[in-house]
């Protein structure tokens, strides 16, 4: 059921409580201040906004402090779905632009990496540490800021524009709110093209692989681990699965301009009962990437194939993109990102949600702050550089002002 208000006097809670108790303020309004967020301090943001814890299945206090700092601006129209949030300008632009970005992380590391902290690198840049700084609450902060900017007498920019902020991202995908929201209310996501708040190092990963994650079971007979001539020992029966997987040498794929690299590998094994029982049952769970030229029923060909003799099955799959850099509003912002930025398009080779408006019809690319070879990482950081400069890109190009792109 989605909820549409443009209140501004519409309140929701002011803090919530980590796991481990801790009060944490989630009040976002005064880190965006009409009068001054075309200057605002992104830095501040990126840390209030991190330090909402927002695993996955627990983002309702970032959304509530999201949908409250969105609610108070007058140019917006907001709209919530369980924890996704979403916001439009109404100008009666002939195009449309989605800005989309997840709420949700990754769990925190056993020794939990918030709050954020700030430290200089070595070469002297100004770095914060922490889960979600880059994938992509980096994102998020700089969407939020242009969210409240643009669409304000004298900042109405030259398209209108959606911001989408959803739940469930770093799960399965059944579960995405994206995938909820295109599912439910694909009108919420209509657009000229989306542009993922996905850490890029603030140049344009265009499409992204594809993903299917398969079982491999093999099957024994119990026995008494001292008598174990008379058993069939399942994980043994497992090896040929395993080398297989080892001598499996993967594909670079060019996909309309962009060379994707694939990658296939074993992530879990699981089997046996007891220290002193031969088991009977196995499972290799295996991860594969595949280029976008490839389709997911192509992809579980491929799978089946490789393990023929094998039991085989599908727990989780979605499709990958084509890079879309070949639609005019596509190719415009990148060619607005290389020249703030120098940078050339590439590949994207883990999955995202620029499939979902791939699917949809919509031209969707990659642009963030941050290292994705960072993400998920237990040294997650971000040089807060960066955020000024996605968006002073986003802002420029969003305004239609080439001449300040950057």
């Amino acid at each position: 059921m989605v909820r549409v208000t443009t209140d501004p006097t519409a309140t929701s809670a002011d803090c919530s409580r980590d796991p481990a108790g801790v009060e944490a303020p989630v009040d976002l309004l005064a880190l965006l201040d009409p009068g001054t967020v075309g200057s605002s301090d992104l830095v501040a943001l990126l840390a209030a906004v991190c330090d909402v814890p927002s695993v996955s299945g627990q983002e309702t206090a970032l959304a509530d402090a999201v949908e409250r700092a969105l609610r108070a601006q007058p140019h917006l129209e907001v709209l919530r779905d369980g924890d996704a949030v979403v916001a439009r300008t109404s100008l009666g632009r002939d195009r449309r632009v989605v800005l989309a970005g997840h709420l949700d992380t990754v769990p925190l590391t056993a020794e939990p990496n918030l709050p954020t902290r700030l430290e200089t690198a070595p070469d002297g840049e100004v770095e914060m540490w922490g889960r979600g700084t880059v994938d992509m609450k980096g994102g998020v902060a700089v969407m939020l800021a242009l969210a409240v900017e643009l669409g304000r007498p004298g900042r109405a920019p030259a398209v209108d524009v959606t911001y989408v902020f959803y739940d469930h991202e770093e799960v399965e995908a059944s579960l995405n709110g994206l995938g909820r929201l295109a599912r439910t209310h694909p009108e919420l996501l209509a657009g000229d093209l989306a542009i993922l708040g996905e850490s890029s190092n603030n140049g344009i990963e265009g499409g992204c692989n594809g993903t299917i994650r398969v079982e491999v079971r093999t099957t024994g007979v119990t026995a008494h681990s001292a008598r174990a001539w008379t058993g069939v020992n399942a994980v043994h029966a497992a090896a040929p699965v395993l080398a297989r997987l080892a001598a499996y040498e993967a594909r670079d794929v060019e996909v309309d301009g962009l060379v994707y690299r694939e990658s296939l590998g074993a992530v879990g094994i699981a089997g046996g009962i007891a220290g002193n029982v031969v088991p009977d049952a196995c499972t290799v769970t295996v991860n594969y990437r595949f280029a976008p030229s490839r389709s997911v029923e192509e992809a579980e060909v491929h799978l089946r194939d490789l393990f023929e003799g094998f039991d085989v099955v599908v727990t989780d799959a979605a499709p990958g993109a084509r890079p879309g850099l070949t639609d005019p509003l596509a190719a415009d912002f990148a060619a607005a990102v290389r020249a703030a930025t120098g940078r050339e398009p590439q590949p994207k080779y883990g999955w995202t949600d620029v499939a979902r408006f791939a699917g949809l019809g919509v031209p969707a690319v990659n642009f963030g702050p941050g290292d994705p070879v960072l993400a998920h990482k237990d040294d997650e950081r971000l040089p807060v550089a960066r955020l000024a400069v996605c968006r002073d890109t986003l802002r420029g190009w969003l305004l239609g002002d080439r001449a300040n792109v950057g």
